[in-house]
């Protein structure tokens, strides 16, 4: 699926854009059920299990900001993160042997709200090595005006920035220890079926939702078999299920590389968006 070009330049910028890695027939159903997941929200007053929702969500104008774990909650979801061009990318470029590790949709209604301060994913979950990244898939045409994932290239081979606040893990850096860097970022935009990858030490953001339809975001994120984590504990038989390609190993990789431990957290929350509440609006201006 891919060129030893795609491959160097995710290598040198921590990023890549595929196009038409779903196709129309498996863009639909994806639809379709992220359709009934929305009209389900509406039966929902707050964020629960299922949905994090905005505080001004309700029945008539259902402001959903994410669908936690899609690939457990239909089976549609989980076919997707097994979809067959989707896996000959990742052994591209994280294999040969790849395991799953979470998913999450995101979605940023069409009347603004929903920006993600800037980030790193390693910040949230360190592994033995950085062989890890997060696939984005457009269910939708998403370009400038949507609020699409940014990414700032080669920021994936650079330090890891501080994402506690008042120290707490709040999952969101302070723009001001990034600097001018900011103004470098790339935007990954893209037609309905393509897949954003970005590495797991990438700096990336969103800002709000300006267009006129909704921007959803598959978001599915993979690590490499020899990739334990440094923080989480997994029950071991459930750990190597996620096991795609490959094989199980009792001998993690190790690399030296930076790492910050993501805790204490934020008590009582499991919102990306409510803890970055302290630095919301610094980058991306409402």
């Amino acid at each position: 699926m891919l060129t030893e070009e795609q491959i160097s330049f995710y290598r040198d910028n921590g990023y890549l854009v595929a196009e038409d890695v779903f196709g129309p027939e498996e863009l639909a159903e994806l639809n379709r059920v992220t359709d009934e997941f929305i009209e389900q929200s509406k039966q929902v007053g707050s964020s629960n299990e299922v949905f994090d929702v905005a505080p001004d969500h309700d029945a008539e104008v259902p402001r959903v900001r994410r669908v936690k774990d899609p690939h457990v909650r239909h089976p549609v979801y989980a076919a997707a993160m097994r979809n067959e061009n989707l896996i000959a990318i990742l052994e591209g470029l994280i294999g040969p042997g790849v395991r799953f590790d979470h998913s999450k949709l995101n979605i940023k209604p069409v009347s603004g709200g929903a920006a993600i301060e800037w980030h790193q994913d390693w910040a949230f979950y360190p592994h033995t090595n950085d062989d890890i990244l997060a696939v984005g898939v457009l269910l939708e045409d998403c370009f400038e005006e949507n609020g699409p994932l940014q990414v700032i290239p080669g920021s994936h081979k650079g330090p890891v920035y501080n994402h506690h606040s008042n120290g707490v893990f709040v999952g969101a850096c302070d723009p001001d220890d990034l600097g001018a860097q900011t103004g470098q970022a790339v935007a990954l935009t893209g037609h309905a079926g393509s897949c954003t990858f970005h590495h797991v030490r990438a700096l990336h953001a969103s800002s709000e939702n300006r267009g006129a339809r909704e921007r959803r975001l598959l978001l599915f994120s993979y690590a490499a078999v020899d990739a334990w984590p440094i923080v989480d504990a997994y029950e071991l038989d459930e750990f190597n299920s996620r096991i795609l390609t490959g094989e199980p190993t009792w001998t993690p990789r190790q690399v030296e590389l930076p790492v910050r431990i993501p805790l204490p957290r934020v008590e009582g929350s499991d919102s990306i968006f409510d803890d970055q509440a302290a630095v919301l609006g610094r980058s991306f201006e409402t």
